[in-house]
């Protein structure tokens, strides 16, 4: 399972021109799933996301997580996480799981996320997204619970 992880100053999802989910201060979590997600790469992520400190504390020092500040977490299913453009000019997405899969595995997930932090929005699966937000920082930490990179 792959995380682009984002600290936001806020962010929303749009379908069709609808704003279906949006956050203040937090985390815009973009979430791969692969063919070979377990359980356990899911708590992987989910725990890493919700206790990363990557907010500043009175000092500025990056040294609070989300939970810490209150924040809000906005998790936005992304299987492009798993394109492989290593070859050629078209990426391939062999490593993502298919949909039905990843359906089951991403709202599996959410749920851990919501078991560790209150405060979770969703993006609306396999759906057309427009994703708005301003990074805060910028800070971007990207996660792998194969711990590829």
């Amino acid at each position: 399972m792959r995380a682009v992880v984002q600290r936001v100053k806020n962010a929303a999802v749009a379908v069709d021109g609808e704003t279906v989910s949006k956050i203040d201060m937090g985390l815009l979590v973009l979430l791969g799933i692969s063919t070979e997600d377990t359980e356990k790469d899911m708590d992987y992520i989910a725990e890493k996301c919700v206790n990363l400190r990557i907010f500043e504390d009175s000092e500025a020092v990056m040294n609070l997580s989300v939970k810490d500040v209150a924040g809000e977490i906005l998790v936005v299913s992304q299987f492009t996480l798993y394109g492989d453009a290593r070859k050629g000019r078209r990426p391939s997405y062999i490593r993502a799981a298919s949909p039905d899969t990843a359906r089951d595995l991403f709202e599996r997930c959410v749920f851990l996320f919501c078991k560790k932090y209150e405060k979770i929005q969703i993006g609306k699966f396999q759906a057309e997204m427009q994703v708005s937000l301003i990074n805060d920082g910028p800070v971007t930490i990207l996660l792998d619970s194969k711990k590829e990179f």
